[in-house]
């Protein structure tokens, strides 16, 4: 999943000046600068932009391959699909990590202000245990944050509140659960025959603040598999648990109430606007803290500890600079980072907080539409 970035009407501000030798320095738009630099001590070919967000002008906006839950495309395919919408997409990179095969990323998402999917814990095969990523986030008064989100979503009807655990995603597993699946999903929810199962059909019925508020319609279903409404969603309970019981009581017609957010919540309880995920976090308040990710977030070792090329986003001590990197890697011109070089790296640009995103294959810069950096598999740019 790339992390799109359409920005205009930035502040300037001046350039950080750095002890490596800068091959390429140019100012993309105001406030907006790139650089190409490399250093013969990894050696390594680097890629930075940096971006001035005091600007109201500003716009992080994250993309999907081919607009959709699941499916993998190029970065510079997403920016050009974007630009056919109007859009001028100045600079992009990749983000989160996701499934090869259906293209699936592996944290929560929100584009637009809109949750596309929602967990407790990551959906990632390679933790060495089920715990929360590290995430990127801005809220909706477009301020930037750092954490291990999780969805807190609710559901009332008739003043009582059932939890929701997934967004999107079937909480598998589990001996009981309640999982909300909208049209971003596909056109029904998922098969589960190992659970007994009760599913209702909810239809948008408008927003009030950052609770949507829908009206439950339609026949009350006690298999899986429901038709998602276009205009609305399910809300399916599993197992033989209370849950089921409080689904099976909102009646045709009942309002029923939802309310998606994260937990911690954003800082001053923002809505979130933008949330994308990645793997671990690796400057928290300007403190290195690559050592503690084995431990806090289940890094495995190959990922953590050896050289691959390398993206990354972070943001400065006052949150009002905005950096995306990448490094080459995996050639003789440019040898990678590990995680503790790539954190010691966006200290020194700037960042007092910083995640790395997905690498390796996946690692892309896009700048004005064309692909920057030295992707590292043979056959080039990587869909993801």
């Amino acid at each position: 999943m790339p992390l799109v970035f359409a920005l205009s009407a930035i502040t300037p501000a001046s350039a950080r000046a750095q002890t490596s030798d800068t091959t390429i320095a140019r100012q993309l738009a105001p406030g907006v600068e790139y650089r190409q630099f490399s250093d013969r001590r990894g050696p390594w070919t680097m890629y930075l932009v940096r971006v001035d967000l005091r600007n109201a002008g500003v716009e992080l906006r994250a993309g999907r391959a081919n607009a959709q839950l699941k499916g993998r495309e190029r970065v510079s395919g997403i920016v050009r699909r974007e630009a056919t919408t109007g859009v001028t997409v100045i600079a992009a990179v990749n983000a989160d990590f996701f499934d090869l095969r259906s293209g699936e990323n592996e944290n929560n998402q929100v584009v637009a202000g809109e949750w596309w999917k929602g967990l407790k814990v990551t959906d990632s095969p390679y933790d060495t245990w089920d715990n929360a990523h590290a995430q990127f986030a801005v809220g909706a008064s477009h301020r930037v944050a750092m954490d291990r989100y999780q969805l807190d979503g609710r559901a009332w009807a008739h003043g009582k509140m059932t939890p929701v655990l997934t967004l999107n995603s079937n909480p598998a597993g589990k001996p009981e659960g309640t999982a909300l699946y909208t049209s971003r999903y596909g056109t029904t929810t998922p098969s589960d025959s190992t659970r007994p199962t009760v599913e209702v059909p909810l239809v948008a019925a408008g927003q009030r603040g950052d609770t949507t508020l829908y009206v439950r319609r339609g026949p009350l279903s006690s298999t899986s598999a429901t038709r998602i409404p276009s205009d609305g969603a399910v809300l399916s309970a599993y197992g033989a648990g209370l849950r089921q019981a409080e689904v099976k009581a909102m009646a045709d017609g009942d309002t029923v109430k939802v309310l998606l957010t994260t937990l911690p919540h954003l800082p001053g309880d923002d809505a979130p606007s933008l949330v994308i995920g990645g793997w671990p976090r690796i400057l928290h308040n300007g403190v290195d803290i690559t050592a503690d990710a084995p431990s806090v977030e289940g890094t495995l070792s190959r990922n953590a500890e050896m050289r691959h090329p390398r993206t990354a986003v972070g943001f400065s001590r006052d949150s009002s600079m905005l950096y995306l990197f990448a490094v080459d890697g995996r050639s003789e011109n440019s040898g990678g980072m590990t995680l503790t070089e790539l954190a010691l790296m966006m200290r020194t640009l700037g960042a007092w907080d910083a995640l790395n995103f997905d690498g390796g294959g996946s690692t892309t810069m896009v700048i004005g539409g064309a692909v920057v950096n030295k992707p590292s598999d043979p056959t080039g740019e990587r869909a993801v």
